[in-house]
């Protein structure tokens, strides 16, 4: 059996440069999710900050990345400003990489990563706009696809900080005490930070601030810089191959005339697809019916609700799993968030063929189900450690289609017409920042058992909101059916009647 049908392999084939480019821009995307936490405590010593001053680097990242997201589609006016920004935000990976090792102090870095959080949001925005603009009904495979380098970027960055990370401690005092924190303690710490976003309990760790810093993390940097200047370039080279750039507008811009062979019969180009506020337009939203903003709210709720999940899973597992009554080691509980990610970066690959050959609707439907079940399950063996393991990657599995299906789901319900992906984009990450502070705060006031029930109780909110949207996309759809059909019969009534005058 093919892997894909001819036309799907046509179509590729037809836009394999723009696809890969695509896909490439959301691997630097991944290279920066992942690459803060294990390096976290290397940069405090860098930096010379305490433990609390340096957690804040994670919500300047958070933040920024929101904006971000929002701001993304302002880039999307034109296809020289997409590009154009896809390159800057690519380009601007590889400087703030090449920044961290100089920063000194703990207000830089914080600036640092909230330039990068502004280049990974508007990134995430546009790329999945093109790819939906250029693939449109056939898009949800090439999602699954752009989105299995997300978490292709995440398991390198750690793999590549790993050498170099500090196995002590990275800041001497002056007198070189005794009573410095241990190598297991700064194990701990590390994965304990290694969930973006999280605030654990550290004031217990007396790590210094002063004296002789020692850290190679630098080198990390500078190679994850080097890993992701091939993006930019791919970029530049698509931006050549596509006459944007002055030297090479001696032909038509190929992407543009493709683009406009393939917008909607309506010859609606999506330019509905601006900013966040942009969609809030009420010129464009005139006319719209009820159903039309609901299905925009359902889809970002949704979104809201799953990647607010990963964000806590990824933040607290580890805490999870070394309090009672579990109480793994903590190299063996520092795995739980790697495994986590490697079985979402599989269950895309795997999705790549499954989208083909199912809807995005029956995906979504297995998706959900399969992680209400598994967190229930997980609620149930609460005290297996190996079920654990097993739930972790089970749950990365279920859960890691849902974005690129419901991206691609929306999208083709309201045709490609509005401003779904920038909703829904914003609304994943600002689900993912917001989720997860949410559940910091009630598992350090009811205890680490409570961040299973929140993640269970968060999935069934989040099944509970699809069945609300698939209702009302079948209201949308018969609405739209219906609107269809009378202006059919409009047109057909205005052409007899001339012959009936004439009789």
């Amino acid at each position: 059996m093919k892997l894909l049908d001819e036309r799907m392999w046509t179509l590729f084939k037809r836009h394999w440069q723009q696809t890969l480019t695509y896909w490439s821009v959301f691997f630097s995307f991944g290279l920066c999710i992942a690459f803060l936490g294990p390096t976290v405590l290397d940069l405090r010593c860098q930096t010379q900050s305490t433990l609390q001053q340096i957690t804040w680097v994670f919500f300047s990242q958070q933040l920024f990345l929101l904006g971000g997201s929002s701001l993304g589609g302002l880039f999307k006016k034109t296809l020289l400003s997409s590009l154009s920004a896809l390159f800057s935000c690519t380009l601007i990976i590889s400087l703030v990489f090449s920044f961290i090792p100089l920063c000194n102090h703990v207000v830089l870095l914080s600036v640092a990563m909230a330039i990068a959080g502004l280049a990974m949001g508007v990134i995430d925005t546009i790329a999945n706009l093109q790819l939906v603009k250029l693939y449109q009904k056939d898009s949800a495979t090439f999602l699954q696809a752009l989105h299995f380098f997300i978490g292709l970027g995440a398991l390198v960055s750690p793999l590549v900080a790993d050498p170099f990370l500090a196995e002590d401690s990275c800041v001497l005092d002056a007198n070189r005490t005794s009573n410095s924190t241990s190598r297991s303690d700064l194990q701990h710490l590390r994965s304990s930070l290694a969930g973006h976003g999280a605030f654990p309990n550290i004031s217990q760790y007396p790590l210094h601030t002063e004296g002789v810093v020692i850290t190679r993390v630098s080198y990390a940097f500078w190679i994850m810089a080097l890993i992701n200047l091939p993006v930019p370039a791919a970029v530049l080279a698509l931006m050549y191959h596509e006459r944007l750039l002055p030297c090479s507008r001696s032909r038509p811009r190929l992407l543009e005339r493709d683009s406009l062979s393939s917008v909607n019969p309506a010859g609606d180009s999506g330019q509905g697809h601006g900013s966040l506020f942009g969609c809030c337009n009420p010129a464009k939203l005139r006319g719209r019916p009820a159903t039309f903003y609901i299905v925009h709210a359902l889809g970002g709720a949704i979104l809201f609700i799953t990647d607010g999940i990963i964000g806590s899973y990824t933040g607290f597992v580890y805490t999870y799993a070394v309090s009672p009554p579990l109480l793994m080691g903590h190299k063996t509980a520092g795995s739980l968030d790697s495994v986590f990610w490697a079985s979402i970066t599989v269950g895309r690959l795997a999705l790549i063929y499954l989208s083909y050959r199912y809807t995005a609707q029956r995906l979504l439907i297995f998706s959900l189900v399969g992680v209400i079940l598994v967190q229930c399950l997980l609620l149930i063996f609460y005290t297996s450690c190996v079920f654990l393991f097993i739930g972790t990657c089970v749950l990365g599995l279920c859960i890691s289609s849902v974005f690129p299906s419901m991206l691609a789901f929306t999208e083709d319900i309201l045709d490609y017409k509005g401003c779904a992906t920038t909703v829904l984009v914003t609304s994943a990450s600002t689900g993912e920042m917001m989720l997860q502070l949410l559940v910091g705060l009630v598992i350090h006031s009811q205890g680490s058992y409570s961040f299973l029930l929140c993640c269970t109780i968060a999935s069934f909110i989040g099944f509970c909101l699809f069945l609300m949207f698939l209702y009302v996309q079948r209201r949308h759809t018969n609405c739209h059916t219906g609107k269809h059909t009378e202006h059919s019969s409009e047109n057909t009534d205005m052409k007899e009647k001339p012959e009936t005058g004439a009789s």
